[in-house]
């Protein structure tokens, strides 16, 4: 899921069980505004609020947002093309034309298999 290629920069995720939006800035080296951003943009990231809206992201949340960072300035994802690769409509797609191409390759594989006959 996450590549830790992309990601060798950033330090490591401390052993926590909450973390605050000012902690995983840090960690994910992601300004507090975008991460609130993104929260809109990305419906499976929802940090736990509690008294005064005050955030608190757990580790699997810590996760996700490396691989949004990873997806969108790295790799050179949109927002949209990232929120359909987490979301797995991507592997849909993927799949139907691995589909399509192998029967391809079936076919042309035939074909030769006649002519070498």
């Amino acid at each position: 899921m996450l590549e830790t290629s992309n990601n060798n920069e950033l330090p490591a995720i401390p052993g926590k069980r909450y973390f605050t939006i000012g902690e995983v800035s840090e960690l994910c080296a992601v300004k507090a505004h975008v991460l609130r951003y993104w929260e809109q943009e990305f419906p499976d990231l929802k940090p736990m609020k509690r008294r005064g809206n005050r955030r608190y992201y757990q580790r699997k949340d810590v996760v996700m947002i490396r691989q949004i960072r990873s997806l969108l300035h790295e790799q050179g994802y949109t927002i949209n093309g990232a929120r359909q690769k987490l979301s797995g409509e991507e592997a849909v797609v993927d799949s139907k034309q691995a589909n399509q191409l192998t029967r391809q390759m079936i076919a042309e594989l035939e074909d030769v298999l006649k002519i070498l006959r």
